[in-house]
């Protein structure tokens, strides 16, 4: 259900934006890639793992489970990203309103998508041929419901170092940069929003950032508790319920 009402949202949302005139803006741009986004980033883990449900025979093909790594990193990349130039396009709104038909021109917002979903890729390949670079020679047995990076590493039976230095580095700098973004366009969104003197206008820019907000809670907090800690058992357990929040 939750991931027939995510297509059914994204969908509607895509199609919605694409066919009214009034929501061609830099705001609804960013929202349209971001269900883009959303749909592909749900596809790629949730009808195998519905399949899973329903078969006896619970498995994935090597190069399926290369595919869903590359995708899953690549694309929670670009999610980042997209969440912090929602950030950036509602600093300058709320904060830069008679600059921001310049600021957030067309061609700015394209280059801003373009550059996220070209390096999100070359992170996920990296990723992905540094995982599967490594050598399993034991169980094949995976403790998760989707292909993910730590319990991939716990089945390696070769030496791991290499692989968990470049996930830490790429996952500790996209993490934060992103996050360095939001946080640092919400503290100027704040100070805005109270130079604000109607009541109306500020209760607008608070709704306008509310449910951006709950995302970034969300995505980032069970983010940094599944990939900035050293893959283990008890920690593989624990984020397959972590998962949830991110994958759905």
């Amino acid at each position: 259900m939750i991931y027939l009402v995510t297509l059914a949202g994204n969908l509607g949302m895509m199609l919605l934006i694409r066919t009214n005139a009034h929501l061609q803006t830099p705001m609804y741009f960013f929202l349209s890639h971001l269900s883009f986004v959303d749909i592909y980033y749900s596809s790629n883990i949730t009808p195998n793992m519905l399949y899973n449900f329903l078969s006896d025979q619970k498995t994935i093909s090597y190069a399926g489970c290369f595919i869903q790594c590359l995708l899953f990193i690549a694309l929670v990349i670009t999610e980042l990203y997209i969440l912090a130039s929602v950030a950036l396009d509602h600093y300058v709104a709320i904060c830069s309103p008679l600059h921001y038909s310049s600021k957030m021109s067309k061609s700015i917002c394209l280059s801003l998508v373009t550059v996220t979903y070209s390096c999100s890729f070359l992170h996920g390949l990296s990723q992905a041929l540094l995982t599967f670079h490594l050598s399993f020679c034991g169980s094949h047995e995976i403790n998760h419901f989707y292909c993910a990076d730590p319990p991939l590493m716990m089945l390696a039976c070769s030496d791991t170092r290499v692989k968990k230095m470049a996930m830490f580095a790429v996952a500790g700098f996209t993490l934060c940069s992103s996050l360095l973004i939001i946080l640092l366009s919400y503290v100027f969104i704040m100070a805005g929003i109270l130079r604000i003197s109607s009541t109306e206008g500020r209760h607008k820019a608070f709704s306008t950032c509310g449910s951006h907000l709950t995302t970034v809670t969300i995505f980032y907090g069970t983010l940094f508790c599944m990939y900035l800690r050293l893959p283990s058992e008890n920690s593989v357990k624990q984020s397959k319920i972590i998962a949830v929040f991110y994958s759905f």
